[in-house]
Formats: structure tokens, sequence, C-alpha cells
């Protein structure tokens, strides 16, 4: 861990934290929620070693990158524009893409909006929705799983200060070793009823690692990510011109069959009955990786690093 640089970047109007390590064709690795760049510690080690160079930032409103306070600094189009503007700082024309979780949704934006930077992407988790023209993403989570939906909750002014009454460290813990693919509600006094058992750390998880996540969100709070889910409608109108747009780029994703994305309704029939490689053309590989859940690369981190690597050295 210690051979990984970190570097200060100025991009997009933002200074942006950037840890990078190793020589030769570019893999950009694209966090998701509540995670931070050193989600991909595994991955970053294991493709340098392999003759590629890792580069994976905190996004916009994590960890030691800046935070805009205004909620509408947070939309896909700012996103994608700072990872554009960060490869252009870096002197990169295209580069194999990675995302999990917050950082998948990104990364089918970016092959949306720049197709041409990307040679291929590995993500994760969360897969491609082609955007319904007749109504917008919160009144359709809203209809599907109501109001106490955790995206719906997070668009609750201070749901951030909710948050910060309770312990950071327990909070992450519940988060990252939760095995319940069911739809997480939150209640409307969540701080007061928050009171999860004693976590027990797994076997891919050290305590040196929640540490390292808890103080940086300790430093910083919840508002910056809370900002991205906030911004789900207003990426829906932003995006109007994208509708029927597909993914044309060489696309392997992987999900764990106890990832709670995996279990949203109709999921399992988009991904399985052929209406995902629909969408995405390029879509070559799906894996689902059984007893797995939802922060996959963290806790399958060889099975990743080998997914990944066998993928891009086809590119």
């Amino acid at each position: 861990m210690e051979k990984i640089q970190h570097n200060n970047i100025k991009v997009n109007g933002i200074n942006m934290h950037v840890a990078e390590i190793g020589e030769g064709p570019a893999v950009l690795f694209v966090h998701g929620f509540p995670e931070l760049w050193y989600t991909w510690r595994h991955q970053m080690l294991f493709i340098a070693s392999k003759g590629y160079r890792a580069i994976a930032p905190d996004l916009r409103g994590f960890g030691d990158t800046e935070a805009p306070p205004s909620a509408t600094s947070y939309t896909a189009f700012h996103i994608v524009g700072d990872l554009v503007c960060l490869l252009d700082s870096l002197g990169l024309d295209k580069v194999y893409l990675v995302g999990h979780d917050w950082g998948a949704i990104i990364s089918w934006y970016m092959c949306l909006f720049r197709p041409d930077r990307i040679k291929a992407l590995v993500n994760m988790s969360v897969v491609y929705t082609p955007r319904n023209p007749l109504v917008k993403p919160l009144d359709q989570f809203r209809q599907i799983f109501g109001d106490d939906f955790y995206i719906c909750r997070f668009q609750e002014v201070g749901w951030e200060e909710e948050y910060a009454k309770v312990d950071t460290k327990r909070q992450l813990a519940a988060s990252y070793f939760n095995r319940n693919p069911r739809a997480p509600k939150l209640p409307k006094e969540y701080a007061k009823l928050f009171n999860p058992p004693p976590y027990t750390l797994p076997s891919w998880f050290t305590e040196q690692d929640l540490d390292y996540f808890a103080s940086k969100y300790r430093a910083t709070g919840f508002r910056g990510p809370l900002n991205y889910y906030r911004s789900f409608d207003a990426n829906w109108e932003l995006s109007a011109a994208w509708t029927g747009s597909k993914i044309l780029v060489p696309v392997k994703f992987i999900v764990g069959d106890l990832d709670l994305t995996y279990a949203f309704p109709g999921t399992k029939e988009y991904i399985h009955s052929g209406g995902f490689k629909k969408m995405v053309p390029g879509l070559e590989e799906v894996v689902v990786m059984e007893g797995v859940a939802h922060f996959i690369n963290q806790e399958k981190p060889q099975e990743i690093n080998n997914h990944i690597l066998d993928f891009i050295n086809k590119f």
C-alpha cells in the first residue's frame, strides 16, 4: 500500500485526490457509496503488478476531493466531466474503466457521453438502466419501494445531519457487512432507532480498513455523497437527448447473488432474458457470483482481480 502514490489535481474547477500506481496502459477505477478510492486497494496493486497503470480518484464530494456545497453540482455531467478532465490532466486519451455501485452508474454515463475515451468497461453491481421518458426515477422508486426507501429518504434536507448523529464506524460496518439483499428502508428517526448488533469483521476486511473509511467520513460528513442521490431526477432531465441510447463499448458485468441491486424487482429478468444485452450490445460477459453481497470487489478481491485482468487483456 505504501507504494501507491497520492496527488491532488485541479480538474473541472475542483481539487481532486487521486491514488495511482504502476506503469503501462491506464485503468481508471470509479468507486461508489459509502466508499473511497481505497475500495480498490486490492485491484490497484494487482493490476499494477501485471503491467498496467492503476488510477483511483476520490470522486467529487468524497474523501480528500473537494466537495462543492450546492446539491446541484453533483449531476452525472459534473462527475463525468471531472473524470474526463482528469484523463486530460494525466495526458491519457483512452482508458480501461472499472466501476462499482455509484461508480458503475457514472461509468455507464461516461460510456454514453464519451465512448471515445473508453477501451473497455468492467462494471459491478448496478446494471445499465435505459432512461424511461414517462416517469422520473424518484417517482418510480417511491411507487415501488415507498417513501422510506433509502434513496427516497436521502432526498430529505438535513438527512446528513441525521447520519452524523450515529457512530460512523458502526454505521459503515452495518453497510459493508450486510448480507441481506432486501431493499434498505430507513425510518424517519433513524439515529434514535439505529442499534445494530456489535459487528464482527469478516475475513476479507480488517479493522484498519474500517478505521480508514471511518476517519474520512468523520472528517467530511455525508453531504457530498448524498448529493449524488439527490441528482437522480436532474440526471433524468439532463440526459433526455440520450433516450434510447445504447452502450456500445465492450462490457463485462459482475454482480453477487446476495447484492441488493440484483434483488431489485425485474433486475434478474432484465439481465438474463435479453433486455440487458439489447441495451448494451457490447456486453460480452455476465458473471453472477454465488454467495457474494454488494461490496464484491472487497469481499472477493482475487476473483475480481482475475475477472478484470482477463477482460482488459483482450483489448
